[in-house]
C-alpha cells in the first residue's frame, strides 16, 4: 500500500508472501494475466498479407481474328472457405469493351461503380464511345492516383478499336500496364493460365 493509501494496481490483492511469486511468474510468462501468443509460421503470414488474393479470382483474356474473349473464374471466397459461386468479375462497359477485375471484393465493387461513373460522364462529354487504349489510359491514371492507398484490384482490358483491332491490356493495382497481342492473365492463378494460354494459344482464333 503507497504512502497515499491507495492500493497498487494488480498487488493490493496478492497476499505479501506470493507478491515475489507472482511477479516472477509474470516476467516469465507462466502466470494467468500473461498472454502467450503461438508463433505464426511463414505460410500464415503470407496468407494474412496477401490481400489481393484474399477473395481468390483469375481472369483470362485473349485475342482472336478481329475479336477478343475474357473469361473468369465465378469463386468468391474467403481464403480457403467459399462463400459464393456466382461472383460476376467481367463487366460490359459497351458493345466493344469489357473489363476484369480480380481482387478484394470490395475494392472490386468500387472501382466498377467509379468506372461506370466516369464512362458516362466522358460519354456526355464527349458525345462518343470511349476507345479501349483511352479507357486503360483512365484506369492506370485512376489507380496510381491511388497508390499510397491503393484499390486491391489488378484490372483486365479488352476490346476492339475502331478498325476492329484486338487490344489487350492488363495491369497491377499501382495502374502499371502490360499490353498484348495475344494473351493477358490475372489473379491468383497467373501463373497456371500463363502455361495453358501458352500451349493452346494460336493467332487467328476465331
Amino acid at each position: 500500500v503507497e504512502a497515499s493509501g491507495r492500493t497498487r494496481k494488480g498487488l493490493g490483492r496478492v497476499p505479501r508472501r506470493n507478491q515475489e511469486r507472482w511477479k516472477r511468474e509474470r516476467k516469465s510468462g507462466k502466470g494467468q494475466g500473461s498472454r502467450q501468443s503461438r508463433p505464426s509460421t511463414r505460410a500464415e503470414t503470407a496468407q494474412m498479407t496477401d490481400i489481393l488474393s484474399y477473395n481468390g479470382g483469375t481472369i483470362v483474356a485473349m485475342a482472336g481474328d478481329r475479336c477478343v474473349a475474357i473469361a473468369s473464374d465465378r469463386r468468391l471466397g474467403v481464403q480457403y472457405t467459399t462463400i459464393a459461386t456466382d461472383m460476376t468479375r467481367v463487366f460490359k462497359m459497351h458493345d466493344r469493351l469489357l473489363l476484369g477485375l480480380t481482387g478484394l471484393a470490395t475494392d472490386l465493387t468500387t472501382l466498377r461503380n467509379l468506372f461506370n461513373f466516369r464512362l458516362n460522364l466522358y460519354k456526355m462529354r464527349e458525345g462518343r464511345l470511349i476507345k479501349p487504349k483511352t479507357f486503360a489510359n483512365l484506369v492506370s491514371s485512376t489507380l496510381y492516383a491511388k497508390r499510397f492507398g491503393p484499390y486491391f484490384c489488378e484490372p483486365v482490358i479488352a476490346g476492339l478499336d475502331d478498325e476492329g483491332n484486338p487490344f489487350l491490356c492488363a495491369m497491377d493495382l499501382l495502374g502499371a500496364s502490360s499490353n498484348d497481342d495475344s494473351f493477358v492473365v490475372c489473379g491468383t492463378s497467373a501463373e497456371s493460365l500463363l502455361g495453358t494460354c501458352e500451349t493452346f494459344y494460336q493467332p487467328g482464333l476465331g
